[in-house]
């Protein structure tokens, strides 16, 4: 509700935590839709990799992993990156950098299991290739989100 203070200005809800919360809602919106695009083309990609004789037979077990299964992991990995990139631009005075960097070092990380996978070469280097699809899909986004400066 707005009222006439004694200086004659009118006071209103404060406009930077409306624009922030507002900022908020619209990188979590981008983040979502993002996610549903990086599974999209996680599960595209694992398809064509098992297309062309690709097992995804991981030694241990010995089980195969299903095409739903890169689906679910990659939308669960987005979220987190989601959920990083809200916390960064909460308290970040620079969240683009910081995700990127964040983003870039856990996508660095990810690559290490396959390569410990003891998986045969043809599984090994898809699944090195499937790490990266998402992030390339998901990194610039939120990136590109969290640059954006409201009035």
């Amino acid at each position: 509700m707005n009222s006439m203070n004694d200086t004659g200005v009118v006071a209103g809800p404060a406009s930077g935590r409306t624009s922030h919360t507002h900022r908020l809602r619209r990188l979590a919106g981008t983040g979502f839709i993002a996610t549903l695009a990086a599974m999209v083309a996680t599960t595209l990609a694992a398809a064509l990799a098992q297309a062309v004789g690709v097992d995804f037979e991981v030694p241990d077990g010995g089980e195969t992993i299903p095409l739903s299964g890169f689906a679910v992991v990659t939308g669960f990995s987005s979220v987190v990156g989601i959920v990083i990139a809200v916390a960064l631009l909460r308290w970040s005075a620079r969240p683009a950098k910081r995700f990127v960097w964040t983003a870039v070092s856990l996508t660095a990380i990810s690559l290490v299991p396959p390569l410990l996978s003891g998986a045969n070469t043809a599984t090994t280097t898809a699944l090195l290739g499937l790490h990266v699809v998402p992030a390339t899909v998901m990194i610039p986004t939120l990136a590109r989100s969290l640059r954006t400066r409201t009035a």
